[in-house]
């Protein structure tokens, strides 16, 4: 196979899969749908400049020899700075109009961290790797204000994340009595010059979702995995299918113990768990060679990446 994208198509799954160079590679997603949360905005372009500003930011890392894991957590970082995507600043809003943010992070080594309805960290991956790296614990839910300021992070109000489009795509949702909005979450994949691989996920959940609803972004194995010499993975879409269907570690368990290549394990886990509960969404991996896949059952999914400074942008 050459190092260009090829394209595999099923009846439902399409399937962009780019060669490994022999150094390293960076992939990241904004969101699987028809539309990105229905938001009438900047249009296409603005989320593909969007996703640009954030590979950039990991790429950085990766050209100099940084972490995978930094580079990850740098691109999602930009993507949570950015209003357009459903995390951080300019998330999904709630029923009753509240932000409850999501995020994850895990290294190939097999550590963890993250965070559910985090309200005050400006940046929530930034609070999940705090709990990876300075608790004992994997997963906080409705973190205090008084543990992101102890972190050293910075403290926002959580009306920072609202923004006037996210509360009136709210008001369209509730006077239509429509469904709460499915897809929204960014995340990160990457392959480090050492091997080393990691991801990160963020989210703002579903608009109009329940109070206290979490979805797949926090949940290892579900919403996010990683393991060195094999994959790391990032998911987006119906978060209680990629619960149920713990699809991030069935694609990770399909490579390790059936030996199926990268994008056959994604087509195969979407075909059992989230075509089968009729539901639809998308992933990024990087194979532990440095392979990187996006996969998708949606519409559409916005998603940037490469294995050198200028990505291939897809949405």
């Amino acid at each position: 196979m050459t190092a260009a994208d090829m394209i595999r198509g099923t009846t439902d799954m399409q399937i962009h899969e780019l060669a490994p160079s022999g150094g390293p590679s960076l992939a990241l997603h904004g969101g699987a749908g028809g539309r990105v949360e229905e938001l009438a905005l900047d249009g296409r372009a603005a989320y593909e400049d969007g996703l640009a500003a954030a590979y950039a930011a990991g790429w950085a890392v990766l050209e100099s020899g940084g972490s995978a894991l930094d580079a990850v957590c740098a691109s999602v970082e930009v993507l949570e700075d950015d209003p357009l995507f459903n995390s951080g600043r300019g998330a999904a809003l709630t029923s009753t109009g509240n932000v409850e943010l999501d995020a994850s992070v895990m290294t190939g080594s097999g550590s963890a961290g993250a965070v559910a309805a985090s309200r005050y960290a400006r940046n929530p991956v930034r609070l999940a790797r705090c709990v990876m790296e300075q608790t004992g614990h994997v997963l906080i839910v409705d973190p205090a204000v008084d543990l992101v300021a102890g972190f050293g992070l910075e403290v926002v109000e959580p009306e920072y994340f609202v923004t006037d489009a996210r509360r009136q795509q709210l008001e369209r949702v509730q006077a239509a009595r429509a469904a709460a909005s499915r897809h929204g979450t960014v995340g990160a994949v990457a392959r480090d010059a050492a091997g080393s691989v990691a991801a990160a996920t963020s989210t703002g959940g579903m608009v109009n979702q329940s109070d206290g609803r979490v979805g797949d972004t926090p949940i290892v194995g579900a919403g996010v995995y990683a393991r060195d010499g094999v994959v790391a993975i990032s998911c987006t879409g119906h978060g209680e299918s990629f619960i149920e269907g713990v699809v991030a570690h069935d694609v990770f368990a399909r490579i390790r113990y059936a030996g199926a290549e990268l994008a056959d394990a994604i087509a195969a886990a979407f075909a059992a768990e989230i075509d089968s509960r009729g539901s639809t969404g998308g992933l990024i991996a990087v194979g532990g060679d440095g392979r990187i896949v996006v996969g998708h059952n949606s519409p559409a999914m916005f998603s940037a990446h490469g294995t050198s400074c200028v990505p291939e942008v897809h949405s």
